[in-house]
């Protein structure tokens, strides 16, 4: 049956409008991990430069701010942040593999996000050996996965992407971001979406090496 030419044409113009909106979203997304990571960089090295600042003006308050600021980083944690421990990398990738919205967002979202950057600042600012690779695949997992809400069949891919391109503007390599999309987060890399990860990853190397 042949479909009035009126009728293709609006099939075909919502076909292209949704890859171009799917296009967008993979590729603002990785510019949106890779400025997110640049921040969280810059703010780490600020924080490390104010822990030895606190040094030099007194060997003795390490004794004090340290545990202190570990206990309370623990207590923001549990009370306010929960999912937001550890390196990041196992949220990430477990969120990928879960099909419940719920269970996905407590692990990934922008509330997340927030906090795990605030909880990592603040560790390093008390003199916690805290590294920001992890935290960034988490932080650029969540990123993507609020930007995916609109096509929930699409966040697997959308996770995988935001934390490969977290990856990526952590390391200043987009290379490093692809392999570990496919070696980390994936057993099987999808042919549909590879090519927009791809280009997500690319994206976020490319803004932190701006």
């Amino acid at each position: 049956m042949l479909w009035p030419l009126s009728t293709r044409h609006k099939r075909l113009f919502r076909l292209t409008s949704a890859r171009w909106q799917r296009r967008a979203i993979f590729l603002l997304g990785g510019i949106a991990v890779g400025a997110a990571a640049v921040a969280l960089a810059q703010l780490a090295d600020l924080a490390q430069q104010a822990f030895l600042l606190l040094l030099t003006k007194s060997r003795y308050a390490v004794l004090a701010v340290t545990p202190l600021g570990f206990m309370l980083s623990a207590y923001l944690t549990i009370r306010l942040f929960p999912n937001a421990q550890g390196s990041g990398i196992p949220q990430a990738i477990a969120a990928r593999h879960l099909s419940d919205q719920a269970a996905r967002e407590s692990l990934v979202s922008i509330r997340i996000a927030i906090g795990k950057m605030i909880l990592t600042l603040f560790g390093l600012l008390c003199g916690g050996s805290v590294g920001r690779e992890g935290p960034t695949v988490q932080v650029g997992a969540s990123i993507m996965f609020a930007l995916g809400r609109v096509s929930p069949r699409r966040q697997p891919g959308l996770i995988l992407a935001g934390a490969a391109a977290g990856v990526a503007a952590a390391f200043n390599t987009p290379l490093a971001g692809i392999v570990f999309g496919i070696e980390e987060m994936s057993r099987a890399f999808e042919t549909r979406t590879s090519s927009l990860i791809i280009a997500a990853v690319i994206a976020a190397g490319l803004t932190s090496l701006a």
